[in-house]
């Protein structure tokens, strides 16, 4: 009869490809056990991999069957999102598990559209994810989910529930305002309409809320950092030196405060010419791998300068969305499980398991 520790053994050697550890080391391994040579259990991964489940049960599979006295094996595959741990002294927001901040130091270098790919790209995986819009003064999500024209409902009057697009929550000041009304408001204004945004929006159990955040470190950038209980963030950069210089600020902004950034997206990082396919380096070549290697983060992903993610935002249907299976979303993709990776190797945050403690007079 096979034993459980023999099953084990042979599970340590079974690597996972995206975190480089072997399932047992990361307590991923559930309800194992082996009757009458069939081997079974159910692989519990800490991330959203939907797209990999079947490719991960047939590597565990192989292994087991070449222990001793297995004659076959059944591995389910399976994905438990937790909350992580965030700032001291803030703890996580109510139905949202973990708040993904996706930042730049300055305007222009894709960081909305990359803020979006990636959240389409998680729960293309499997996730339960949200957007929020943070740019008060310049919305974008709304055109780009192709949700201009549609309006939040408030059953009650003080809250709002979050419009939805290709399996998206998703929440912007421009869902509230017409299109084309400036928003003339000072800092107090702006940072309490995000707060007022987040906190008020019905968020339906998400596992991951990303937030596309102004360019810049100012009110908002501050706000967020200090109020919002973040649980990593994502600077978004182009390899111009000029980009590079903004992109360091936002990513000490984030280590002053106590957020910690998950990695490095380097954007337009090199074009490709649709007739000839000549790969031509326009903004210069390895900034965002310079700028990680500085930190001591992790390089996510490199991004083309490439027709069709712009056609595909402005006509309201993100690369992910527009073409699941073609090489941008592919980019997207590794980029979004990376961050997701990331996310499950932090501590888990256990405050909403805790019981309360109320004192009272009798």
């Amino acid at each position: 009869m096979t034993s459980q520790a023999e099953l084990l053994d042979a599970l340590k050697t079974c690597i996972d490809p995206d975190t480089g550890r072997d399932y047992v080391a990361m307590r991923a391994v559930r309800d194992l056990k082996c009757e009458d040579g069939q081997a079974s259990l159910t692989l519990c991964l800490p991330y959203p991999a939907l797209s990999r489940h079947a490719e991960l049960a047939a590597q565990i599979e192989g292994v087991l069957q070449q222990v001793a006295g297995v004659s076959n094996a059944t591995v389910k595959v399976m994905t438990q999102i937790e909350p992580h741990t965030v700032q001291r002294g803030l703890t996580p927001l109510p139905g949202v598990k973990n708040i993904i901040a996706v930042a730049s130091g300055k305007g222009g270098v894709g960081k909305s559209t990359t803020a979006v790919n990636l959240a389409l790209a998680l729960a293309a995986e499997g996730a339960r994810v949200g957007i929020l819009d943070a740019d008060i003064y310049g919305p974008s999500q709304p055109m780009m989910l192709g949700l201009q024209e549609q309006k939040p409902e408030s059953p009650d009057g003080k809250s709002i529930v979050p419009l939805r697009a290709y399996g998206l929550q998703a929440m912007s000041i421009g869902f509230l305002i017409d299109a084309e009304q400036p928003m003339v408001w000072r800092g107090p204004m702006v940072t309490q309409a995000l707060m007022q945004l987040l906190n008020d929006t019905r968020w339906d159990d998400l596992d991951y809320l990303l937030i596309d955040l102004p360019p810049g470190t100012g009110d908002i950038q501050l706000t967020l950092s200090q109020r919002v209980p973040v649980t990593g963030a994502v600077i978004v950069t182009t390899p111009q030196d000029i980009a590079l210089l903004d992109a360091r600020k936002g990513l000490k902004m984030f280590e002053k405060v106590g957020v910690p950034v998950v990695g490095v997206v380097e954007n337009m990082a090199m074009h490709i010419c649709s007739n000839c396919g000549h790969v031509e380096a326009i903004f210069g070549e390895g900034g965002g791998a310079r700028m990680a290697g500085e930190y001591g983060v992790e390089l996510l992903g490199q991004l083309p300068l490439e027709m069709s993610i712009r056609l595909s935002t402005d006509a309201g249907k993100p690369s992910v969305a527009a073409d699941p299976g073609g090489t941008v979303a592919g980019l997207y993709k590794a980029i979004a499980r990376k961050v997701a990776v990331k996310i499950g190797e932090k501590a888990r945050d256990f405050s909403a398991k805790l019981p309360k403690i109320v004192i009272q007079n009798t």
